[in-house]
């Protein structure tokens, strides 16, 4: 079945498919079945003599989520290289099918910490739309950038291309010009071929593909629909013709491009709608942090040094193929003369593929493709700021994004509380001087207007009038002319 007729599916064989594929293929694309979570210790991690015995830690047994993405890198390189034992943790590794999954499993018990959405935590503080009312919080980001959205071949041959192309050839009329395609393609679409995957309402990925279609001009509420799929399902739904394009992180964007499974190419990196941008944060419930204080802190001192392992050059192609471990992705190439980093490395060496159909390389080299915790020198950075930092105004940032998209009826009137008891820039600032490292005064920055797709910059003193300035918005005012 050809591409263009995939998105003429009767509603029923869509249903089908996506009951077999959720029913049955939830990891096919990397042939992972049941839960394969890292178990025991290995011979680097017996070697290290703890710092901090269990004994003295509330808690020193406890079960941490991870999801089958590249951003697992930092739990499985704490695991591997002995930082969970340094401070006294016995850690149970738990791989979660999605990021509903990893957000739930907190709210309700069964995991002590998990990776979360950078809006889960902002989310659940607010009661947005689709997300569960619970105290979560996070000390700490594991990583920024290391996502993209991915468009199926019928979009590249209607004549839509990568983000960067667009600028290059448009230069400032770019959102004007790739708004005129977008719309043109979906405006030809029956309703089933109008959709956007993305992996929960409360990700920045949700937030992103409504940014940047408004900024083209296109309204996302109106002209196509954002459902949830989780990671490893997003390959296997676009070439099923379950949706025509969607938001993840790697190694499912690289998974898509030509010379891999051939059904997509990368419009964009996150890093292009908002350069700098939080992705994944490391969530706990208050209460885990309340009735284990210690062991709190040596979670996050753990992952704090495998984050900054992760982010040296030196170590990239360990990290890279640690993750394509069964117990991770699992995202090893079927081609046995392929490099193992083939789906994995890209986003983690910087080197960047885009893929495409007409023969042209847009391998793209970028210092800040995924970062860990040093920040290059290309992104606008505090001083004493490094990744794993939390930044208050980045929550309310995604507040105003909830807002302007209906999932919340009004910007909350006390959300620099709201964002100061979430995101716990006071605990991070007491944990990192433990191990003296140094992390900006302020809770709040300002983000400059180059950092945004749009030039439209955000201060955090002026949320409403922020959210106010965009047109396109959820209940926005309608104007009427009378001649």
């Amino acid at each position: 079945m050809s591409d263009i007729n995939c998105n003429y599916w009767t509603r029923r064989d869509f249903i089908k498919a996506i009951g077999a594929t959720a029913g049955g293929m939830t990891l096919s694309s990397c042939a992972i079945t049941g839960n394969t979570g890292a178990r025991g210790l290995t011979e680097e991690a017996l070697a290290v003599e703890p710092l901090v015995k269990p004994q003295q830690l509330e808690k020193p047994d406890i079960t941490v989520g991870y999801v089958p993405v590249n951003d697992c890198a930092p739990f499985a390189i704490a695991w591997k290289k002995g930082f969970f034992r340094k401070y006294g943790l016995n850690v149970k590794l738990n791989r979660e099918a999605s990021w509903a999954t990893s957000r739930d499993g907190l709210i309700f018990g069964r995991l002590d910490a998990s990776p979360v959405v950078s809006g889960a935590v902002t989310n659940a503080r607010i009661g947005a739309e689709g997300a569960r009312h619970a105290p979560l919080c996070a000390a700490m980001t594991i990583h920024r950038h290391g996502n993209a959205m991915t468009m199926n071949k019928a979009m590249w041959d209607f004549g839509l291309r990568p983000w960067y192309e667009y600028k290059q050839k448009y230069g400032d009329g770019a959102l004007e010009a790739f708004g005129r395609d977008f719309r043109n393609y979906f405006s030809k679409q029956p309703p089933e071929g109008k959709v956007w995957a993305v992996v929960l309402s409360s990700a920045i990925y949700e937030y992103f593909v409504r940014y940047i279609s408004a900024a083209a001009g296109v309204d996302p509420l109106k002209e196509f629909r954002v459902i949830i799929v989780p990671p490893p399902q997003m390959v296997t739904n676009v070439r099923i013709g379950a949706m025509q394009a969607y938001m993840v992180a790697e190694p499912w964007n690289t998974r898509a491009i030509t010379g891999n499974e051939g059904i997509g190419f990368t419009f964009a990196q996150g890093k292009e709608v908002w350069q700098g941008h939080p992705d994944r944060l490391l969530g706990v419930m208050q209460s885990f942090i309340d009735n284990y204080p210690k062991t709190y802190r040596s979670l996050v001192k753990a992952m704090i040094e495998a984050c900054q392992y992760c982010s040296k050059p030196e170590n990239r192609q360990e990290v890279a193929e640690l993750i394509t471990d069964r117990s991770f992705t699992g995202a090893k190439p079927k081609n046995p003369g392929a490099p193992v980093t083939k789906f994995t490395g890209p986003a983690i060496f910087g080197n960047y593929n885009y893929g495409g159909w007409d023969g042209k390389n847009r391998t793209v080299k970028a210092a800040d493709t995924t970062i860990f915790y040093d920040i290059p020198d290309n992104v606008p950075k505090q001083p004493n700021e490094h990744s794993t930092f939390l930044w208050s105004s980045e929550s309310i940032w995604l507040m105003t994004q909830a807002a302007r998209w209906g999932q919340i009826k009004e910007f909350p009137k006390n959300a620099e509380k709201l964002a100061q008891t979430g995101w716990r820039t006071d605990l991070y600032r007491e944990i990192t001087a433990e191990m003296g490292i140094e992390s900006p005064k302020d809770d709040y920055k300002v983000e400059p207007p180059e950092v945004f797709i749009d030039n439209k910059g955000f201060d955090p003193s002026d949320p409403v009038g922020y959210l106010k300035s965009f047109e396109i918005r959820a209940n926005a005012p309608v104007r009427f002319y009378m001649s």
